[in-house]
């Protein structure tokens, strides 16, 4: 009997016991712990959207603010254009000049040199 006990003691010593109490408390922890991650996460992205929203908002105003810049650039061009003649040139040191085209001859006016080999 005594060598009975003490095998049974050896084997006993040798074994893992699951505690099922033990891994659900695991399992639910994990759980809480993904569903946290999660939770960060969705704040994250809704804080960059929240972000990005209010910068498309200020980037419109800002190119309202130059489209407006532009018509008046525009403006004050088309302006200025209408006073450009021949008088603000003449003003300006400008003057005109006998304009003088190149031409090209024909091919059958140019006497080529026949070669003879």
């Amino acid at each position: 009997m005594k060598q009975v006990s003490l095998k049974l003691k050896n084997y006993a010593s040798n074994v893992n016991i699951i505690n099922n109490g033990n891994f659900h408390s695991q399992i639910l922890n994990t759980m809480i712990f993904t569903l946290g991650m999660l939770a960060l996460f969705y704040v994250f992205l809704l804080g960059n959207t929240v972000f990005n929203i209010i910068e498309r908002k200020s980037l419109e105003k800002y190119s309202l603010t130059l489209s407006g810049e532009v018509r008046n650039l525009e403006l004050e061009y088309f302006s200025i254009s209408q006073k450009v003649d021949l008088n603000l040139a003449y003003s300006l040191g400008f003057k005109e000049i006998k304009t003088k085209f190149a031409t090209r001859k024909t091919l059958g006016s140019i006497n080529i040199a026949k070669n003879e080999i």
